[in-house]
């Protein structure tokens, strides 16, 4: 198969894929070997509703543009501008969140190779180390306080030899290698989200439904505060608008000789102290005894295992079963 044919097979692939899926995660490649790769794909696979797909990010953004032009539809065009660098995409007719959370569990461990850049920092913990007197001055060149304890060298305190977004030296790989610290973990990085036309950063999948739910209530609070301020009427507000209207209707009814059906009972009750009182203690009669039911069930506990305890040596009279 000639080059010219690769293309146009991979263009349709592209094409095929993208027609199928409308979410994806843009993923960035670096340090990820090719065998840690395949066994990504070969998990990420599974289930046959997520697919990866990399390539030359010339081709996949043609093919972008074709498929627009084809079909009309411009939310592909959100990615495109993603679509540089060793990045890949991932793409799903799944959960986004769970996708996620299955790339981030493929990571493996990896030593400190010189001239990387350190994705995180590097520390050297305090204890012994297993590696000889005669290596002191290796560590005191990087500035680590030793001991020499039971023949062993021994590290007296935490060390950072390597900061986050420096390159990793001679001496200190070295180290690492001698104290078989394997400092860095490599992947699949996502670097955007994309969901049907739109665009975002992967901290927006770890909002739940219910951050989603109390931040749409406060909002839903916040209006109805304001409407009400300032005297004009929104749908957040009606309700508390209604309710307060029906208080002041309640209190000059009360206030008043002047009354409807609703507020006639209570001022039935106002007037006679006693029927009051009685309506007040059948309210409270059910919260009282939903009280009491623990203590009283916490109360009876004792006395059963009391009870019990009488009961047996009621029943054992001294005699043994051979006597």
């Amino acid at each position: 198969m000639s080059t010219r044919e690769r293309k146009v097979e991979y263009l349709a692939k592209v094409e095929r894929i993208f027609g199928e899926y409308t979410k994806a995660l843009v993923v960035h490649a670096d340090n990820v070997g090719s065998t840690h790769f395949q066994n990504i794909r070969r998990t990420i696979r599974k289930g046959g509703e997520t697919t990866i797909l990399m390539g030359k990010n010339t081709l996949i953004r043609k093919a972008i543009r074709d498929l627009i032009e084809s079909t009309g539809n411009n939310a592909l065009d959100a990615l495109v501008p993603h679509l540089k660098g060793n990045v890949g995409l991932i793409l799903t007719k799944g959960d986004l969140s769970e996708v996620r959370k299955t790339v981030e569990t493929l990571r493996v461990a990896a030593p400190a190779k010189v001239g990387a850049i350190a994705p995180v920092d590097v520390l050297v913990p305090k204890g012994d180390t297993g590696l000889e007197p005669t290596q002191t001055a290796f560590l005191q060149a990087l500035n680590i306080p030793t001991k020499i304890n039971k023949g062993q060298i021994q590290i007296l305190d935490d060390k950072i030899i390597i900061t986050k977004g420096q390159k990793v030296g001679n001496s200190e790989a070295t180290l690492c290698q001698k104290l078989k610290i394997l400092p860095f973990t490599y992947g699949l990085n996502i670097l955007q989200v994309y969901d049907d036309g739109s665009i975002y950063e992967p901290a927006v999948l770890d909002v739940t439904d219910d951050q989603i739910l109390k931040r749409f209530s406060e909002g839903i609070q916040n209006i109805a505060s304001l409407s009400l301020a300032i005297g004009v009427p929104t749908s957040a507000s009606i309700p508390h608008s209604i309710s307060n209207a029906y208080k002041n209707i309640v209190a000059i009814a009360i206030g008043s000789e002047w009354s409807f059906a609703r507020v006639q009972e209570l001022k039935d009750l106002l007037d006679n102290p006693e029927a009051l009182a009685a309506a007040s203690a059948a309210a409270a009669a059910p919260v009282a005894a939903a009280a009491a039911a623990p203590a009283a069930a916490a109360a009876a506990a004792p006395a059963a295992a009391a009870k019990d305890e009488d009961e047996d040596e009621d029943g054992d009279m001294g005699f043994g079963l051979f006597d």
